[in-house]
């Protein structure tokens, strides 16, 4: 995007959301009016109908499509890894994007299924984040950087962005940032993650206070300032994969915990700055039901994943996909001959 290119600071990216759109109401409109003449009591498809007419607000077309979906997973190291919070090793971070590359992870076969394009977005792998239960994970300079590369990610043409990520240590990150966004304590909102034992279950939870502890003289009234505390370059890269969507009017599906909780940052800013994003899946992490309740989001689907990687968000454009041929393809109550409510 070529708005990316010249942001160099947080006042320029505050600048930046004021401006963004909003949905298209003429399109909406017109979706609506279409539902109500299709052959089928008003109301009948559920959900299928709410997201096409979100669909067709947001792409401002009265049949909106998915037929060029693009998923986009990015990928960084956190500092707080080392102190063990994660059953896997920083490692598996390069490690699995190589999996990506070469097509063996879950969401390479999902996105096949999706027929959606793939890119995964390295973010410095060899240079992880700062430790944010002892400073900042990072600079300013490096956080507004990380933002500007996830907005290039957001290309022409594609009508949804399913957004992932990739990055061992980045739950410890999420619960980090929803415990400095609604309060609480870090056992509110820590989980299992990878899986790690009670042992390690503690010391995530214990690490998570000491670091809010230490970053809230910093956090002030600016949500960036938790996401550069405590977050990660992968999550500050997601939140510029979603400005970048909102100025493309291009409708976003939220993977899991880690994804949802980069995004709420921009909650947290102006609640309507996600009205353009759906959440794909909710996941076994203890904290992500909270924070989408705090979000005012549903997830699309409930199957008890946990994996990342962007897996259940494309996983949930097979929805959207029903929700578009249902609307676009079904017969009205005129063309079929078919009588319509009394």
């Amino acid at each position: 995007m070529s708005d990316a290119a010249s942001i160099s600071t947080l006042d320029e990216i505050h600048v930046l959301l004021k401006e963004l759109p909003g949905p298209s109401r003429e399109a909406a409109k017109a979706a609506e009016e279409r539902q109500s003449q299709l052959t089928k009591p008003l109301g009948a498809l559920g959900r299928l109908e709410e997201l096409a007419i979100w669909l067709a607000a947001w792409q401002g077309k009265k049949k909106p499509q998915v037929e060029r979906p693009f998923t986009a997973v990015f990928a960084g190291n956190h500092g707080i890894a080392a102190k063990g919070v994660s059953a896997y090793p920083t490692e598996v971070t390069k490690q699995m994007v190589a999996n990506f590359i070469h097509g063996g992870a879950a969401v390479n076969q999902l996105c096949g299924l999706a027929d959606s394009d793939l890119r995964v977005y390295e973010l410095a792998l060899d240079e992880p984040t700062a430790d944010f239960s002892e400073q900042p994970a990072m600079e300013e300079e490096d956080f507004v950087r990380a933002i500007a590369y996830g907005m290039m990610a957001v290309e022409e043409g594609i009508d949804v962005l399913a957004v992932g990520e990739m990055g061992i240590g980045n739950t410890t990150s999420a619960a980090a940032i929803c415990m400095a966004l609604y309060g609480g304590d870090a056992a509110d909102w820590v989980g299992r993650g990878t899986g790690v034992d009670d042992e390690t279950l503690a010391l995530k939870t214990k690490l998570i206070n000491q670091a809010i502890e230490l970053h809230k003289p910093t956090f002030t009234d600016d949500p960036f300032q938790i996401l550069r505390c405590v977050g990660g370059l992968e999550l500050a890269a997601i939140v510029g994969a979603v400005i970048a969507a909102r100025l493309a009017r291009t409708p976003v599906v939220l993977d899991g915990y880690t994804c949802t909780a980069a995004a709420a940052v921009l909650h947290a800013i102006d609640d309507r700055l996600l009205d353009h994003c759906v959440v794909g899946h909710q996941s076994v992490e203890p904290g992500h039901q909270a924070l989408m309740a705090n979000i005012g989001k549903e997830p699309l689907l409930d199957f008890n994943m946990r994996l990342g990687e962007g897996s259940g968000a494309v996983l949930a454009l097979q929805i959207l996909k029903a929700a578009c041929v249902c609307h676009n393809g079904m017969a009205t109550f005129a063309e079929a001959g078919v009588s319509g409510p009394a």
